[in-house]
């Protein structure tokens, strides 16, 4: 059986007393049979705090990113080690904000997630098109690249540790959404791309909806065959919003 998993991606949000703040609040507001995984991404330096915090509750803290080497002359950046040895085991990779501002491509990102997968943790694979990919019909074709690219190299047994998520560049943080029926059509094109090249694991990977997920449109798009949850950006550094939208599962 899939994952049902609602992530909140904090981005460049929330300091030190935030972070406490919303942790403290999540972990109240938390119905006890909540049925979807919750993981939380805030920014680096409150991670170690953030693991600590929840340690002994059913949410989960990842990582925005991480770097591909083990270490080494990188300024500024953290190894899957680091993230390791303070309790993080989870970490976002491939987000298209990294894609753009950062110029990540995808033979990076495929290093990143070999490095991953050999530290045993746990990657949320983000991809997607812009406006531009569909209004020229290009958007099936652009997905399947970057799956291909950043993905069809590893092993069947990899995929346990894989979390796709689906980002359409021109709903995030934009207030569009793509419709349910939209994303339940890529999401299925998705899966059929998988089962093309991992026909024994397909059925098994969670696909996660990103892209101005709200607690009024949620339920609508978690209702969809192929849609196990949501990647949530604005809505989740609100506690009410992100509770309404995992309850939406």
């Amino acid at each position: 059986m899939r994952r049902k998993i609602v992530a909140g991606n904090w981005k460049m949000h929330k300091n030190a007393e935030e972070t406490e703040d919303f942790l403290n609040e999540l972990i109240a507001a938390l119905p006890d049979d909540i049925e979807a995984e919750v993981i939380v991404a805030p920014p680096f330096v409150n991670l170690a705090s953030a693991a600590d915090h929840v340690e002994f509750t059913p949410i989960t803290v990842a990582a925005q990113n991480m770097h591909q080497a083990e270490s080494g002359a990188f300024t500024g950046e953290i190894s899957a080690a680091m993230l390791k040895s303070i309790g993080v085991n989870t970490v976002i990779l491939g987000h298209s904000e990294r894609r753009a501002y950062f110029n990540e491509t995808d033979a990076a990102l495929a290093n990143k997630v070999d490095t991953a997968l050999k530290h045993d943790m746990t990657v949320i694979f983000c991809f997607g098109e812009e406006l531009k990919d569909r209004q020229n019909g290009q958007h099936f074709n652009v997905v399947e690249n970057q799956l291909r690219d950043g993905l069809f190299h590893i092993d069947d047994k990899d995929w346990a540790q894989i979390v796709l998520a689906y980002e359409p560049v021109w709903a995030i943080g934009t207030g569009e959404t793509a419709t349910p029926d939209q994303a339940q059509e890529m999401h299925e094109f998705i899966r059929n791309t998988l089962r093309s090249r991992y026909p024994q694991v397909a059925e098994d990977v969670s696909i996660l909806y990103g892209g101005s997920v709200k607690p009024d449109n949620a339920r609508e798009i978690f209702s969809k065959p192929d849609v196990d949850g949501g990647l949530i950006g604005g809505a989740a550094l609100k506690v009410a919003d992100f509770v309404a939208i995992a309850e939406a599962i």
